[in-house]
C-alpha cells in the first residue's frame, strides 16, 4: 500500500471519528456546523484502538502525521488535523509537536491557538457578528474574503450591565456564554462612563502573573459555585478612551473628529516585543478543570449577589516597559471631505467604531504596521484583523470595548 493511499483510508477513518465523536458530544460540540470547536483537554480518547493503525510504527506514525498536517492548511478540512490530536495521548503528543503556533504557521488549529500571538507577517481576517436582542458577539475566522459566510466559529461574548459597570464575558462556546462555564476564558470590564476598560484573562499569561483583586465565584441563594475552570481574572491590558468633556451638545467644530481616540496598554507584552528578535508571552495549554464537589457556604444570606471587585489599574503607572497601542490618526481627503484610514478593502461602512491600532514607541510618532483593525462592513456585522504580538482573545476584547456606550466620548 502506497504511503498516499494509507493517508486518505486515514483521512476517511478521522473523518469519521470527527463527524460522530468530535462534533456531536465531545468537547464544546454545537448544533451549528460553523460553531464546532473541539475541547483541548489532556483526556484520552481512544478512538481507534480496534483499528489497524493503532499498532503503526512511531516513525512512520510521525511521517503520516506531518502530512496530513501539511495538507490540511485551511478550515474546514484542517478538522482532521485536530481529530488526529483527539485519537489517543500519543496522537496528540505527536500533533501538539507537529502543529506549531500561528506565530510560526499563521494558522488557528486548536483552541489555545486564540490565547496565542498572531503571525508576525500577515495578519489574520476575521469578522464580528453582533445579536442585538440577546447582546451577544461572536467571533468568525473568515475562510473567504466575503463577510456574509458562516466561517470557523471562535469565541462569543455576552454584555452584561452591572449598576457601576459593564461585562463582557468572553468563552469558547456559543451557549455557554456565564463565568461558571468550563469555556469560560476571560471578560472585558468597563467603568460607569464606558472610558476605561480592563481585559481579564482566566488564567495567568506568563509565569509570576498577580490576580486581580476579583473573586471569580457567583453566590446563589445560600451557595457558593466554583467555575470549572479556575478563573484567576489576570487583568492583561488596559484601554482607555480619551475624554471629551463638552460631550454630543458641544458645537461641532469642538468635537472629536474621526475615530474616537484610545490607547491599549498591554500588561502581558513586553515593549521590546515589537523589535526584531523581541518575544511574546505564549500561552500552551488551558489549566486542567478544577471541579469542587463541596462549595464552600457564604456568612451572610444573598439572593443574587455577585462577589466581584475587579479594581482598574492607572494606565500611566502601568505603561512603563509594557506595549502600548493607539489608534493611527486618520488623514483628511480633500474629495470626500472626510477623515478616513486606509482599510484595504476590509471596511465599507463609515462608522466612529473603525479604528487601526499601531505601536507607540518613545521618540517615534507612530509605526506604519497595524497590528489591529476594526471595522465595519454591515449593519450588524464588522471585520476583525490582527497580527503579532496580540491574540485572537485579546484582539477580540479590544474590538468588543468599541461597541460599548461611552456616554463621555460622543
Amino acid at each position: 500500500m502506497s504511503l498516499k493511499s494509507i493517508i486518505q483510508d486515514m483521512k476517511g477513518e478521522f473523518g469519521s471519528i470527527s463527524r460522530k465523536g468530535f462534533e456531536v458530544k465531545f468537547g464544546y460540540g454545537l448544533r451549528s456546523r460553523s460553531q464546532r470547536v473541539v475541547q483541548d483537554s489532556t483526556m484520552p480518547v481512544d478512538g481507534l484502538k480496534q483499528s489497524c493503525w493503532a499498532n503503526m510504527p512511531p516513525e512512520l506514525l510521525r511521517d503520516v502525521l506531518m502530512r496530513i498536517e501539511a495538507s490540511e492548511c485551511t478550515w474546514p478540512p484542517q478538522k482532521n488535523v485536530v481529530a488526529c490530536a483527539g485519537v489517543c495521548r500519543s496522537w496528540r503528543e505527536i500533533m501538539k509537536e507537529i502543529v506549531k503556533t500561528p506565530e510560526v504557521s499563521g494558522k488557528l488549529t486548536f483552541p489555545i491557538s486564540l490565547k496565542q500571538p498572531g503571525p508576525r507577517d500577515s495578519l489574520i481576517q476575521c469578522f464580528i457578528k453582533r445579536n442585538r436582542s440577546n447582546q451577544t458577539y461572536h467571533l468568525y475566522l473568515s475562510l473567504n474574503q466575503a463577510t456574509n459566510d458562516d466561517g470557523k466559529f471562535l469565541l462569543a461574548a455576552r454584555k452584561f450591565r452591572r449598576p457601576t459597570c459593564t461585562d463582557y464575558i468572553i468563552s469558547l462556546n456559543a451557549e455557554g456564554l456565564s463565568k461558571g462555564s468550563s469555556a469560560y476564558i476571560g471578560k472585558l470590564r468597563s467603568n460607569f462612563l464606558g472610558t476605561k476598560f480592563t481585559i481579564c484573562d482566566s488564567q495567568p499569561p506568563t509565569a509570576g502573573a498577580i490576580v486581580s483583586k476579583c473573586r471569580s465565584s457567583r453566590v446563589v441563594g445560600m451557595r457558593q459555585v466554583s467555575p470549572r475552570v479556575p478563573a484567576g481574572n489576570y487583568a492583561v491590558a488596559h484601554i482607555s478612551y480619551e475624554l471629551n468633556v463638552l460631550g454630543s451638545r458641544a458645537p461641532r467644530i469642538l468635537r472629536h473628529r474621526g475615530p474616537r481616540r484610545m490607547q491599549c496598554v498591554m500588561d502581558a507584552i513586553p515593549a521590546s516585543a515589537i523589535q526584531p528578535g523581541g518575544v511574546a508571552p505564549t500561552q500552551t495549554e488551558f489549566p486542567l478543570s478544577n471541579m469542587d464537589p463541596f462549595p464552600s457556604i457564604p456568612f451572610f444570606r444573598s439572593k443574587s449577589s455577585r462577589m466581584d471587585n475587579c479594581q482598574p489599574t492607572s494606565l500611566s503607572s502601568q505603561s512603563d516597559g509594557m506595549l502600548v497601542l493607539k489608534n493611527k490618526a486618520p488623514r483628511w481627503h480633500e474629495q470626500l471631505q472626510c477623515w478616513c484610514l486606509n482599510f484595504n478593502g476590509r471596511v465599507t461602512v463609515a462608522s466612529v467604531k473603525n479604528f487601526q491600532l499601531v505601536a507607540s514607541v518613545e521618540n517615534v510618532q507612530e509605526h506604519e504596521n497595524v497590528i489591529l483593525q476594526f471595522g465595519k462592513v454591515g449593519k450588524d456585522v464588522f471585520t476583525m484583523d490582527y497580527q503579532y504580538p496580540i491574540s485572537a482573545f485579546q484582539a477580540f476584547a479590544i474590538c468588543l470595548s468599541s461597541f460599548d456606550t461611552k456616554i463621555a466620548c460622543e
